[in-house]
């Protein structure tokens, strides 16, 4: 049924991309994937356990928080340059392309990812313990990261005067992407909740996709290409580590 209701949601996103004729709203659809995922998950169960419902409140809650923020962040701009390279790389085949290597990709990924929501919601297992605990916090400390990085960077960018400027201030000071990291960080979270439920720990296929597509494929790599060449960026890669947050170098 997940895989039905993902393939139906990767359509109607598709649909409004091609009347907006911008790819970009996948980055607005990403978030509230996981809700409809993990919705419908929860809407095949008869008994709702504290559990399911904590994970359904915690994943309502980012996504929702990531998608208004991608929204305020696009609106009155230019498609996002990643997109429209791609739409000029795939030439005539653009729309079909977008449809399979955006839209229904990202929809069949957000199953993947959500592999430890979906565990936690089919599954019975025993009453909230330290594990939930310990999730959770590494979750809060994830979704903290996220909000506040994302916040302070729209703020900088806001800012007529930082126009070409590079953000060091903030958490940006520790990690260049403290926004990649918090949403990592809160995926691994909500795998550790999914290991007080028996059985589980071979979801960790979500959380470990989320990390490789980040540190290796649509996340850093991607984002720092178009920073090639750029003295002030290059000085700041050196002294700024790319992901774990630690004490700039000298």
């Amino acid at each position: 049924m997940q895989l039905i209701v993902m393939t139906g949601y990767a359509v109607a996103w598709y649909v409004v991309a091609l009347v907006l004729k911008r790819n970009d709203v996948a980055d607005i659809a990403w978030g509230l994937g996981f809700i409809v995922a993990t919705a419908v998950a929860l809407l095949r169960q008869d008994i709702f356990t504290v559990r399911a419902v904590m994970v359904f409140a915690m994943v309502v809650l980012w996504g929702v928080r990531l998608s208004v923020h991608v929204s305020i962040r696009n609106w009155g701009k230019a498609e996002d340059a990643r997109y429209r390279k791609w739409r000029e790389e795939w030439g005539r085949h653009a729309a079909v392309r977008a449809f399979f290597q955006v839209f229904l990709m990202q929809s069949y990924l957000v199953i993947v990812v959500a592999l430890p929501v979906t565990a936690v919601v089919h599954a019975g297992g025993p009453s909230l313990g330290l594990l939930d605990f310990i999730g959770v916090t590494v979750w809060t400390i994830g979704f903290l990261f996220e909000t506040v990085g994302d916040y302070e960077l729209l703020k900088f960018k806001g800012d007529p005067a930082n126009k070409g400027r590079i953000i060091r201030s903030g958490l940006w000071k520790y990690t260049r992407h403290p926004n990649y990291f918090g949403e990592v960080t809160l995926w691994w979270g909500i795998y550790l909740i999914a290991l007080s439920v028996p059985g589980a720990w071979i979801t960790v296929f979500g959380p470990l996709t989320i990390t490789f597509l980040i540190l290796k494929v649509s996340g850093i790599p991607l984002l720092e290409k178009k920073y090639e060449g750029n003295a002030d960026f290059a000085e700041y890669k050196r002294r700024t580590s790319a992901f774990f947050p630690m004490p700039p170098k000298a």
